[in-house]
């Protein structure tokens, strides 16, 4: 039987950018710019990815063509130590 901990939960993030060549999720659960997430763009310029991540709150930005990019759907927002603000995601 697995604990409560392990289990983990498909989140999916998601942000408009249709004139981006690239974009990044970045996070706590990426060890940010280290483990980055490459998202994949639709015909819509809507960038997307999936993670598997724990309950708990998790921080996390996105990076559009190298600039810190915020979320604008996320409403759950945190200071971080650059004077900018991480977005939040929770996970129940």
């Amino acid at each position: 039987m697995a604990r409560k901990a392990d289990i983990r939960k498909k989140q999916t993030f998601r942000i408009e950018a249709p004139g981006a060549t690239k974009v990044l999720l970045v996070g706590e659960f990426t060890r940010w710019q280290d483990g980055a997430i490459p998202m994949q763009k639709d015909k819509n310029g809507v960038w997307t990815a999936s993670v598997q991540l724990p309950p708990g709150e998790h921080a996390y930005r996105f990076m559009v063509d190298g600039q810190w990019t915020d979320d604008p759907d996320c409403v759950l927002r945190t200071p971080n130590p650059f004077g900018g603000q991480n977005m939040v995601r929770q996970v129940v």
